[in-house]
């Protein structure tokens, strides 16, 4: 093996990414919150009732056509858990409702939130063990998000997107260059546990990763290499 190749796992992730024609490089927009985010502490999920997991699997399906209606928090804390819920807090690790290689999660949770009752409108960051969302920076983001998708519309009509970015670290400290692999496995099983959470709720769910990386990163302001969007999701009631 020649020392082109025991980086590979950096080249695979800049050489796969989606780059405008003639676009200039833009600079994350940082929004100051003050030292400390608003947060906002869940429901506890809702998980009494449902059909069950056969029919589930049966009815999936990848929909793009939502109605302009909110969420409640309470459907989206069911979607959270879902996908990075803490199933049994072991001493190390906490395992979650999603598997991971190692039980290493590298994926962390953002959301674009376009509309959910009892949320602003705004960039939002999941804290898996608190089990409550960091409001990252406010505003309406849904053209935003609708455009660094190659211009996919679901995003803009979408309740709620789901942004998953990769934190490498976390895998590449014990798979090293394998970790690329796995990051994206893991984050297929995060949009698996959501489809099947979306349609048990009667909710509309569309995984999508064709995405400017960049953009999308500049979003939920993270630096793209270190940490990087790697798939998105939308979320809304079914049109």
């Amino acid at each position: 093996m020649d020392s082109a190749d025991v980086k590979i796992g950096e080249r695979f992730q800049e050489e796969t990414k989606y780059v405008r024609p003639s676009a200039v490089s833009l600079r994350p927009q940082k929004e100051s919150l003050g030292s400390a985010p608003q947060t906002i502490v869940l429901p506890t999920p809702d998980i009494s009732e449902g059909p069950g997991i056969w029919e589930v699997m049966r009815k999936r399906r990848s929909l793009r056509d939502y109605r302009k209606e909110p969420l409640s928090l309470q459907e989206l804390a069911n979607l959270l858990w879902a996908t990075q819920g803490v199933t049994i807090k072991a001493p190390a690790p906490w395992f979650r409702t999603a598997p991971s290689a190692g039980a290493l999660h590298p994926i962390d949770t953002y959301l674009v939130v376009n509309r959910v009752k009892e949320l602003t409108p705004g960039i939002y960051w999941l804290d898996v063990e608190g089990f409550a969302l960091k409001l990252k920076k406010t505003g309406d983001f849904s053209t935003r998000i609708a455009e660094a998708a190659l211009d996919q519309d679901i995003a803009r009509q979408a309740a709620v997107v789901f942004v998953w970015v990769a934190v490498i670290q976390r895998s590449r400290q014990k798979y090293r260059q394998r970790a690329y692999r796995y990051i994206y496995l893991d984050s297929g099983h995060l949009a698996q546990n959501l489809y099947l959470a979306a349609t048990a709720m009667n909710l509309g769910c569309c995984a999508m990763a064709a995405f400017f990386d960049e953009e999308v990163n500049q979003i939920v302001d993270v630096d793209g290499a270190e940490e990087t969007a790697v798939y998105l999701a939308t979320i809304g009631r079914r049109g």
